[in-house]
C-alpha cells in the first residue's frame, strides 16, 4: 500500500481490516472498531519504512543508540502516526466515507500508560526526534499493565486506580515471542578461577512487545520495545490438583507484578525490592537484547563501544554498568579492568534531578540478596576506582548503602545535566568530588520537545498561521520561527494570532463544560500549572497566592480586576503524603471560590483529574500564562515550559532550570521572573524563622495561612491543613513564605499586562517566534555530536 494511495483506496483499506483484522461487520462496528481499524491501515504503512530503516543499520553497520529509561509516555499514537506520514487529510476523507472521522476516532484512543511526567514525556519526544533524524535507535523500557495509577478525586481527595490501557487491544504493537530472556534474582555465587558462577535462586521471563517510532514524512522509523515479565513455569498443575488454586497461579502472579505498575509504593521493604526488581529486569533484558543483536553482526567485543551507545535516563537503569561487566567478565571471559574499560566507553547517563531522595539508594542488605553477583562486581568497581583515584576519597557505598547516581556517574564516559543551570549545580553540589576527579565528564545537553506533537498536532489553528506566514520549513527545523518576528508589528497577523488563542480557550472552554460540568469565561486569563505535585513545584505556593486574591477581590468586588482561571493538574505519588494534602487543599479552595457569588466571575479554580498526554494537549494551546515556579536550583529542566512558550503563553517563573534559557532566548521583557536565585536560595536557609520572618512581613500572607488554619477551606475539620500552615511557618525548606510577596508582585505585573491585549499578544507571538531552540531535534544532535558518536543514516529532504 502506497502514501499516494487515495482516499478510496485508503477507505477501502480501513474496510478490510474492519472485517478481517476485527471481524466485524461494518453495520455493527463500533467506534473502538473503527479506530483498531484506522490504527492497523496506518501501521501498515509504518512497517515498510520500518523494516528499510532497520536494513539499513545493519547494511551500514551503523551504530546504534539505545535508551534506556523506565518512563515513555508516549500519549496517544494514532495522530502523530497520520501527521508524520501527511496523511492527515486522506484519513479524514476516508473515515467519513465510512460516516465518521479523524477528530472522533483519534479521542477514542487511550493515552498509553507508560510514564508519570517530564522524564517519560522527554524520552517520547527523543524517540520521535531520533527517528525524524534518522538516527539508528531502540528505546527500552517496560510494557506496564496498569500504569502508574488513574487518578480520581473524592470529596477533594486523590484516589488511585489502575489504569485499563491494555483492557482493549493495542493496535500499535508487535508481539516478540522469540525474543524472550530469562531475567535472574538472588541465589548464590561460587567462585571458579578468575571468575565467578552466580546460581540464581528466582527467575522470569521478560518478552519483547515492539512499536514501530515514524519520524517525520515517514523516512526513517525507529523502535520501542518494552518488556512483559512472565513466569519460567506458567501453572503448577500438581498443587492445582490438589486443591490449591491460588498456590498454582502464584508463579505467575508474581512474575507479572514486575510489569504491572509503574513506580510501585517503596515506603515498605516490599516495595523496595519490587522496584530494584524492575530496574534490573528491564535493564538486564535490554543488555541481553544489545549484546545479541551486536553478536550477530561482530565477533570482537572491543568493537563494543564503536558500535553501541547506551544512555541510561536518570539512576533507574544504573544497574547496567555492573550488570555489563558482569556479562563481559563472567559470561564472555573479558579480563575485569577491560570488562570496566569496554562497558564504561558505551554507557552515558543522563542526570534528571539534584534531590538527595531521587539520586536513588539501595540498601547493601538488599542488593546482595536479589543480586549477590552484582553487589560483588560493585566493591570491585569501586576498588578499581578508588585505586585509580587515590588522591580522592570517593565511594560508590555509604553507610551501608550503594549509592546508584554515583555508580552511573562512574561507568559512564558522559554524564549529561539537561539545562545550563542544572549541569552547573551538578558540578558544584551532588557530584563536585567526582567532576573534581573527571572535569570532561560533565557535559550539558538541554532538553527540547517535538514541534511534530506540541504545536503541529496539538494546535492545528497556530500552526496553520505559522505555515501561512513562513512556510512548513518549521516543521522540522524549528528555529525557522525566528520569521514570525517580522509579524510582530502586522496588526493584521497580531488579530488572526490572537483569535487562534482565543478559538482554542473556547474550544477548552466547552470540554469543561462537557465534561467537568464547570462553565469557564475564555475571554478570563487562563492561567495554568500542570506536573507533578511535588513541594519543590510548590503548587502550595500558586494556590496560597489565589486564597490571598480572592481576599483581596472580597473586600473590593468592585474593584479593577483582571478575570482570571486557574487550572491545575497534576498526580501525587500514592505514599506522597504532603503533596497529597495539596491536592486536597487546592480542590477545597476551588468548592468554596467557585461557589462564591461575589469574586466567582473575577476568579475560578479548577482541577480536571488524571493528567496525562491528551490534556496536556488540551489545555496547553489554550493557556495564556505558565506557571513554572519551582525553588531556584530543583527543577534541573522543564520540558513543560517549553510547551508553553512555544504555543504563546507568557512564563511566570523563577530563574530556575531551562526557565533561565527560555528567559535568554524570548527576552526578559516577555517573561515575568520573581524569586531568589539558586544562590540566594542556599543563603536564605542559613537565615534563623526565615520563614515565620517572611509570614510576619507580609500582611496578604499572613491572612490567607490563617485562613487555611482556621479551616476556612476544610470546615469539618479545622486542623486537616494544619501540616502545610506548621511547614510554611516552620521548616519551608522550598522557601515558599520567602517567595510568596515578589511573586505576588510578579503576578500583579501579569494582570496589568493581561489587560492590555494588543501588548499582551505581541510579547505572546515573541515567545512563539524565539523559542525554536527548544526542540528535541537541536537537543538530540547534541547528544550524537557529543556523547553518543552516532550519525544521521538519512537526510533531510
Amino acid at each position: 500500500m502506497s502514501a499516494k494511495d487515495s482516499a478510496s483506496d485508503f477507505a477501502d483499506a480501513i474496510a478490510r481490516h474492519l472485517t478481517y483484522s476485527m471481524g466485524k461487520d461494518p453495520i455493527h462496528a463500533q467506534l473502538t472498531d473503527w479506530r483498531l481499524a484506522l490504527s492497523l491501515t496506518v501501521r501498515d504503512r509504518i512497517v515498510d519504512p520500518w523494516f528499510a530503516s532497520t536494513r539499513a543499520t545493519y547494511n551500514g553497520q551503523h551504530k546504534r543508540v539505545y535508551y534506556l529509561s523506565m518512563e515513555f509516555l508516549i500519549g496517544r499514537l494514532l495522530e502523530d502516526a497520520v501527521v508524520n506520514l501527511g496523511l492527515l487529510e486522506t484519513a479524514d476523507a476516508a473515515l467519513r466515507a465510512h460516516g465518521t472521522d479523524l477528530a472522533t476516532v483519534v479521542e477514542d484512543e487511550p493515552d498509553a500508560a507508560l510514564g508519570n511526567g517530564g522524564l517519560g514525556r522527554l524520552a517520547a519526544c527523543f524517540l520521535e526526534s531520533l527517528s525524524t533524524i534518522g538516527c539508528p535507535a531502540y528505546g527500552y523500557g517496560i510494557r506496564y499493565e496498569h500504569g502508574l495509577f488513574k487518578q480520581s478525586f473524592e470529596n477533594g481527595v486523590q484516589k488511585e486506580a489502575p489504569e485499563d490501557w491494555l483492557q482493549q487491544s493495542h493496535a500499535w504493537e508487535f508481539e516478540r515471542p522469540e525474543a524472550c530472556y530469562t531475567i535472574d534474582f538472588g541465589g548464590d555465587v561460587a567462585t571458579q578461577g578468575k571468575t565467578a558462577v552466580w546460581t540464581p535462586g528466582e527467575s522470569v521471563i521478560a518478552k519483547a512487545h515492539d512499536t514501530p517510532i515514524i519520524g517525520w514524512k515517514g523516512r526513517w522509523a525507529n523502535t520501542l520495545r518494552l518488556w512483559e515479565s512472565l513466569p519460567t513455569k506458567l501453572f503448577d498443575l500438581d498443587r492445582f490438583n490438589a486443591g490449591d488454586y491460588y498456590g498454582a497461579a502464584e508463579p505467575e502472579a508474581l512474575a507479572r507484578t514486575i510489569s504491572r505498575v509503574l513506580y510501585p509504593d517503596d515506603s515498605t521493604p516490599e516495595g523496595k525490592r519490587l522496584r530494584l526488581k524492575q530496574e534490573f529486569f528491564f535493564t538486564a533484558a535490554s543488555l541481553r537484547d544489545i549484546l545479541r543483536r551486536f553478536d550477530s553482526e561482530y565477533d570482537n567485543l572491543t568493537l563494543l563501544p564503536s558500535k553501541v551507545a547506551i544512555q541510561l535516563n536518570d539512576t533507574h537503569p544504573a544497574i547496567a554498568g555492573p550488570e555489563l561487566v558482569r556479562i563481559l567478565h563472567d559470561e564472555k571471559g573479558m579480563e575485569l579492568a577491560d570488562a570496566i574499560e569496554t562497558a564504561r566507553g558505551c554507557l552515558s547517563y543522563t542526570n534528571h534531578t539534584l534531590l538527595p531522595e531521587a539520586l536513588e539508594r539501595w540498601s547493601e542488605d538488599l542488593m546482595s540478596d536479589l543480586l549477590p553477583r552484582h553487589m560483588q562486581l560493585i566493591e570491585a568497581i569501586d576498588d578499581a576506582h578508588a585505586k585509580a583515584n587515590p588522591t580522592r576519597n570517593i565511594t560508590l557505598r555509604e553507610g551501608g548503602e550503594v549509592k546508584m547516581g554515583e555508580i552511573a556517574f562512574t561507568m559512564a564516559h558522559k554524564v549529561n545535566g539537561v539545562s545550563a543551570l542544572h549541569t552547573g549545580l551538578m558540578k558544584e553540589t551532588v557530584f563536585k568530588d567526582l567532576h573534581a576527579l573527571h572535569p570532561d565528564r560533565i557535559v550539558n545537553e538541554t532538553n527540547g520537545v517535538t514541534p511534530r506533537r506540541w504545536v503541529l498536532s496539538a494546535n492545528p489553528r497556530l500552526s496553520s498561521l505559522i505555515t501561512e506566514a513562513i512556510g512548513d520549513g518549521w516543521i522540522e527545523d524549528l528555529e525557522q520561527l525566528q520569521g514570525l518576528e517580522a509579524r510582530v508589528d502586522d496588526a493584521g497577523f497580531l488579530t488572526d494570532y490572537a483569535a487562534a488563542k482565543r478559538d482554542n480557550k473556547m474550544e477548552l472552554s466547552n470540554w469543561f463544560a462537557g465534561t467537568q460540568g464547570i462553565s469557564l469565561d475564555p475571554q478570563a486569563m487562563f492561567d495554568v500549572q500542570i506536573k507533578r505535585i511535588h513541594e519543590y513545584k510548590r503548587q502550595h505556593l500558586n494556590i496560597l497566592e489565589t486564597i490571598a486574591l480572592w481576599q483581596e477581590i472580597r473586600d473590593n468586588p468592585n474593584g479593577n480586576w483582571t478575570p482570571r482561571v486557574k487550572i491545575f493538574g497534576g498526580k501525587a505519588a500514592p505514599g506522597y503524603v504532603f503533596a497529597k494534602q495539596i491536592i486536597h487543599l487546592i480542590n477545597n479552595v476551588a468548592d468554596i471560590l467557585n461557589a462564591d457569588p461575589v469574586t466567582s466571575k473575577w476568579l475560578k479554580v479548577v482541577y480536571p483529574p488524571n493528567y496525562n498526554v491528551t490534556l496536556a494537549e488540551r489545555l496547553i494551546p489554550a493557556s495564556d500564562l505558565s506557571e513554572q515556579i519551582s525553588t531556584a536550583g530543583k527543577e534541573a529542566s522543564g520540558t513543560g515550559n517549553m510547551k508553553f512558550a512555544l504555543n504563546g503563553a507568557l512564563t511566570v517563573g523563577t530563574l530556575d532550570g531551562a526557565n533561565v534559557e527560555i528567559r535568554e532566548h524570548v527576552g526578559a521583557d516577555n517573561f515575568f521572573l520573581f524569586g531568589m536565585t539558586a544562590d540566594e536560595v542556599v543563603a536564605r536557609r542559613e537565615v534563623d524563622g526565615h520563614a515565620a520572618q517572611a509570614v510576619a512581613a507580609d500582611p496578604r500572607l499572613a491572612r490567607a495561612a490563617d485562613a487555611i488554619r482556621k479551616g476556612v477551606f476544610s470546615r469539618d475539620d479545622p486542623t486537616l491543613f494544619h501540616a502545610i500552615t506548621d511547614n510554611l511557618t516552620g521548616p519551608d525548606y522550598f522557601l515558599v513564605a520567602s517567595d510568596f510577596t515578589d511573586y505576588w508582585r510578579a503576578q500583579r505585573e501579569v494582570d496589568a499586562v493581561f489587560a492590555d491585549q494588543e501588548r499582551w499578544t505581541r510579547m505572546a507571538l515573541l515567545n512563539t517566534a524565539r523559542s525554536g531552540w527548544f526542540s528535541s531535534d537541536r537537543t538530540i544532535r547534541g547528544y550524537m555530536q557529543d556523547i553518543w558518536g552516532a550519525r544521521a543514516v538519512v537526510a533531510a529532504e
